[in-house]
């Protein structure tokens, strides 16, 4: 019990409070990850995007929760059925999204990582609101709800997430040394991983710890992982 109070101390004083100024998009825009933190290993982009920021227009929601996803070869991935009209993006260039639609309904969000031709994507998994949405938690707790919170849809698979004119981007978080460290900023968060959510049919890729968490955060969907990373 005291380690989970422990960590629920931890989530609430990483997360902006009710009463504090919403964020400046200005100041948002300007933290903006370019395409060099895209082109990497899929796995290391997904745990160094937990913390960062995802913005649309006026909306913003801090990363709390990630799933990787490598290349044919990773048979939970999208890319395991060749480049498609759906899958495209995943073989494109870093820093585009990638958005596709789960069970006719659910706009799923990701990340296009590493070079060209070399297929991955990070899965942003769960969010908490930052500005432009209502203060609750399980807003964007699973990533049928980041995609809703977000309003994004299949018109923008595809589009750059980089470029200085997207109202679609990644900001980066101030607590890591990623380009723009604060000096007076709290840690990075602790991280959790575990395996991918609904990939049992993967095979020996079903048990890849491949999902990575902000611990003890309430926005973290649920099985909630317990492993420590590292």
């Amino acid at each position: 019990m005291a380690g989970a109070a422990r960590s629920s101390r931890r989530a609430r004083s990483a997360s902006p409070k009710a009463s504090e100024p919403a964020p400046d998009l200005h100041a948002l825009a300007a933290r903006r990850l370019g395409r060099a933190f895209f082109d990497r290993d899929v796995a290391l982009v997904a745990r160094e995007l937990i913390g960062c920021v995802l913005v649309h227009g006026p909306r913003a929601l801090v990363i709390v929760e990630t799933e990787a996803y490598y290349g044919p070869e990773d048979l939970a991935s999208h890319a395991r059925f060749g480049t498609t009209a759906r899958t495209a993006p995943m073989f494109g260039p870093p820093g585009h999204a990638y958005v596709y639609v789960c069970y006719g309904a659910h706009q799923m969000f990701n990340v296009v990582t590493q070079a060209a031709g070399i297929a991955s994507a990070v899965l942003i998994r769960g969010a908490a609101p930052l500005c432009g949405l209502e203060d609750d938690p399980t807003i964007a707790r699973g990533p049928g709800k980041v995609g809703a919170a977000l309003q994004v849809s299949r018109q923008h698979s595809g589009q750059d997430l980089t470029t200085d004119d997207a109202l679609l981007f990644v900001a980066s978080d101030p607590r890591r040394s990623l380009p723009h460290r604060l000096a007076d900023a709290p840690p990075a968060p602790e991280l959790v991983v575990g395996p991918r959510v609904g990939v049992s049919y993967a095979g020996p890729w079903a048990a890849a710890p491949l999902r990575f968490a902000w611990r003890g955060h309430p926005s973290v969907s649920r099985p909630v992982p317990e492993t420590p990373w590292p």
